[in-house]
């Protein structure tokens, strides 16, 4: 059997959620996530819509994504994403109000691990390790709030 997880963690982010909901689309997460350079596939100007398809990284870590499920009034969307011979899974966001002009958002990874996959390929995704990396996003995100409140992110 091959190793399954699923791993939820939520962030406070200080911006209405409406606006903090596109922080976390490929084109939102280019201006806070170092390195993060999405190759759009369709449609091939990266504007945000269900069954976009683009990739990420290189190597052993090349990833194709499709966004299945992109719901702008309920602000959550769910990607499917596959690292070729490592893993496979969804990841979901999902983005409520916590006051006029503060958010929570709720982070999920679902991620199975592929057969020939060297060493642990989820290890980024478990425990202590998943709780790490999602507050570096809040850190990261708070960082450049001033930033990206002033983009128009579509």
């Amino acid at each position: 059997m091959h190793d399954h997880l699923r791993s939820t963690h939520r962030i406070r982010i200080p911006a209405p959620a409406d606006t903090a909901f596109m922080f976390f689309t490929p084109a939102g997460e280019a201006h806070w996530v170092e390195g993060w350079q999405p190759a759009y596939l369709w449609p091939a100007d990266g504007a945000t819509c269900q069954g976009m398809v683009f990739t990420t990284g290189g190597g052993d870590e090349f990833t194709i994504w499709q966004l299945a499920d992109f719901d702008r009034d309920r602000r959550r969307s769910r990607y499917v994403r596959t690292t070729p011979g490592r893993r496979a899974g969804f990841v979901e966001i999902q983005v409520e109000p916590d006051g006029p002009a503060d958010c929570q958002v709720s982070v999920c990874y679902e991620m199975t691990a592929l057969a020939d996959a060297n060493g642990d390929p989820l290890a980024a995704y478990r425990g202590a390790g998943f709780t790490a990396m999602i507050d570096g996003w809040q850190a990261e995100i708070v960082r450049r709030l001033p930033q990206l409140m002033r983009l128009t992110l579509a």
